[in-house]
């Protein structure tokens, strides 16, 4: 079974594809978050600066499906 690839998301969002993304917001947040507090509490340079790029990523991954939420919802 191959998996097909979407270049475009679709003109309509359901429910549950909304519930996903908002699972997503959260677990990226959370990370974002967690990462963070963790950074703030090392005392080891190399792991303070990859928690420091890790809640980046996340913060980098949450701005953008909020981004395209927001687009998303100007367009209907």
């Amino acid at each position: 079974m191959t998996q097909q690839i979407m270049n475009q998301p679709p003109d309509v969002i359901s429910v549950k594809d909304c519930d996903y993304i908002t699972d997503m917001l959260s677990w990226n947040l959370n990370a974002a978050k967690t990462a963070n507090h963790f950074a703030m509490e090392s005392q080891d340079p190399e792991i303070k600066q990859e928690l420091e790029r890790v809640a980046k990523m996340h913060s980098n991954h949450y701005n953008r499906l909020l981004t395209f939420l927001q687009n998303y919802t100007n367009q209907q």
